[in-house]
């Protein structure tokens, strides 16, 4: 670079940018700017080069050469010379920095597409700062290129606009919640990274102590014993923009190490709760993407969210509820589903309407797909039939047709007595699709079907990317029943209470226990889980019998937070909203790693920099550790 521009390159300063490559617009024409940016694309034409020049703030059109004098013997004919002769040596990726003035283009030649699209600079000094090997992959088609390439050259791939978006707009959002908890009397306080290891549901990433051989550390799956310790402190008002670790299976929409917006408060109730983080999404929306939300969200029950969707997560961006199929069961001579109702269990149906075919048929090889899915959340199987003309069925006219519709294919020879009954009561039309499930635990005919219905609502395209349908979940049951170790655990964490109206029943029946829990729902998703804490230290001590810690386990593990509550703790309750699933959806990702700068792949590794690796042997001496084969 030197040798090509003998006399131009002096210090770093004299190239230092005046604007950024999103700034420049047509009342700039005319002034002397500096752009600093990588080089998106180059266009060649005879003595003419128009380069892209691209940084995280937009592109801009640089034009080198071209110029007339370039040819001559004087100083501005060299420096014409220089740029032409530097623009030809470039390449995408180089670094570069460029000054001109900025022109205004014709009329005919402004590009509406970019935000620049008004000007260009003519360049009478492009200065290289730095120049680029061949890509592993093109920046452009970074979304296209194979995961683990992007994670091995994520500083590339985070070069790509799409990329950039998404994490200024995590940037954004969480600058809003910061805003939004401050201007609510908040205080951000941190809690500490090495804690004491706690069963808390998922394994824990452990770091062994140096000074304390045999002796260990935890990172924490999340703050929740010093934000409960904080409420005992007096701060009744306490976030963080938590770091947490859970050592568990890597997924699309989970990591090991993850964010979350951590909120505690003293002297509320669950209705208090809620109204807060509503209005904390509002304004987090409103102030990111321009969305303005419901001022409440929608709100079902544990149970009316099973029974009705099939999920305690349901996607409200479509309709499709789930339908009681049992009233017409009985007089029909389909005895799977007599079985699956005489266990005790249920029959569950799902109407997919033919306005969601969108005039497409739903062949048999969909409805296979379906049933297969349906069989991984353990149903037997997936029954159907389809409403159909009147003129179109079998029977012409006679048995099983309703207002000119009758029903055919699948089960529907065992429900032609009841077809009328069914087409009125579940508004079936032509064209109409039902798929039923039977099963002797209501919960899996429940969550079959759910699970069919969540996959309808994703193949037939029913879940825009841009809409948000929250809602909350609430009365959960306290406790569920662990088959494989034969007890019972925390549905949440044995943190959260029981409603009051179970005080006195908790060890006769922990199964009918509802806990003051809360759930935050976004578009089939979990956003959050929340819940008013236990503060008084006997009901405690209640809770960790049920899930099974003798008082010596108990006091071992729990200590210090049984400890604290002899000392007047306030009533206090709090949620916890995943900031990396927020804003994936915000952006409308399916993916965390879409909106974390450096994340782990689907095995919980690093691509980029082989973590986790091995150390060596003095380290391991160190710590008093040997590696078992």
């Amino acid at each position: 670079t030197a040798a090509l521009l003998p006399g131009i390159i002096d210090s770093m300063e004299s190239h230092l940018r005046t604007h950024t490559c999103g700034a420049l617009r047509g009342a700039d024409a005319g002034k002397t700017v500096t752009l600093n940016g990588w080089v998106d694309r180059i266009r060649s034409h005879g003595g003419i080069s128009f380069i892209n020049l691209r940084d995280r703030y937009g592109v801009t059109q640089v034009v080198a050469g071209g110029e007339d004098g370039a040819g001559d013997g004087t100083a501005a004919g060299a420096a014409a010379r220089a740029v032409e002769d530097i623009s030809r040596t470039l390449k995408p990726e180089y670094c570069i920095a460029v000054e001109g003035v900025v022109r205004a283009r014709p009329t005919d030649m402004v590009n509406a597409a970019m935000a620049t699209g008004e000007v260009e600079v003519l360049a009478a000094t492009i200065v290289v700062l730095s120049t680029s090997q061949v890509l592993p992959f093109q920046i452009a088609e970074s979304r296209n290129t194979r995961e683990e390439l992007r994670l091995k050259y994520r500083y590339l791939d985070l070069r790509s606009p799409p990329m950039q978006e998404r994490l200024r707009l995590r940037s954004d959002v969480t600058f809003a919640v910061r805003t939004f908890l401050h201007r609510e009397g908040f205080l951000e306080i941190e809690t500490p990274t090495f804690i004491r290891s706690t069963p808390e549901g998922a394994r824990d990433y452990l770091v062994p102590s140096r000074l304390y051989p045999g002796r260990f550390y935890a990172l924490p799956q999340s703050p929740q014993l010093f934000k409960q310790l904080l409420m005992v402190s007096g701060f009744d008002k306490y976030f963080q923009i938590a770091r947490c670790y859970r050592d568990e299976d890597a997924r699309g929409d989970r990591q090991p190490e993850f964010t979350q917006i951590d909120i505690e408060l003293s002297f509320v109730n669950r209705e208090q709760v809620l109204t807060l983080t509503e209005a904390m999404m509002a304004y987090v929306f409103e102030k990111t993407i321009s969305i303005t939300l419901p001022k409440t969200f929608t709100r079902f029950s544990y149970n009316e969210a099973i029974e009705t969707y099939g999920t305690d997560k349901p996607d409200l961006r479509f309709e499709m509820k789930l339908e009681d199929f049992a009233p017409f069961v009985e007089k029909s001579g389909f005895n799977a589903f007599k079985n699956a109702l005489a266990a005790g269990g249920a029959v569950k149906a799902l109407v997919l309407k033919k306005a969601a075919l969108n005039g497409k048929e739903y062949s048999r090889k969909n409805i296979d797909e379906l049933e297969a899915h349906a069989k991984i959340y353990r149903a037997s199987g997936l029954a159907w039939m389809r409403a159909v003309s009147a003129a179109d069925t079998a029977m012409g006219g006679q048995g099983g047709v309703s207002a000119n519709v009758g029903l055919e294919g699948g089960v529907s020879k065992f429900f032609q007595a009841e077809a009328a009954d069914i087409i009125k009561k579940l508004g079936l039309e032509a064209g109409d699709y039902l798929f039923l499930v039977a099963d002797a635990s209501r919960k899996t005919a429940c969550t079959a079907l759910g699970a069919v219905r969540s996959k309808l609502g994703h193949d037939l395209g029913l879940c825009a990317p841009k809409q948000f349908a929250f809602a909350w979940v609430v009365d959960f049951p306290l406790f569920e029943w662990n088959a494989d170790e034969n007890r019972w655990e925390a549905a949440h964490h044995m943190f959260s209470r029981p409603q009051d109206k179970y005080l006195d029943t908790l060890e006769k029946d922990p199964g009918a226990v509802k806990g003051d829990l809360y759930d935050l729902v976004l578009n089939g998703y979990e956003l959050a889980s929340g819940s008013i804490r236990i503060h008084e230290r006997e009901l405690q001590q209640r809770i960790f019998s049920i899930v099974g810690f003798d008082p010596e386990d108990a006091e071992k593990r729990f200590g210090f937070l049984t400890e604290a509550f002899k000392y007047g703790p306030p009533p206090h309750g709090g949620i916890a909203p995943g900031l990396d699933r927020l804003v994936m959806i915000m952006a409308g990702d399916t993916s965390l790693k879409e909106v974390v700068a450096f994340p782990k792949n689907s095995f919980a590794e690093s691509p980029l920099d082989g973590s986790p690796g091995e150390v060596d042997a003095k380290q391991l001496d160190e710590l008093h550790l040997s590696i078992k084969p």
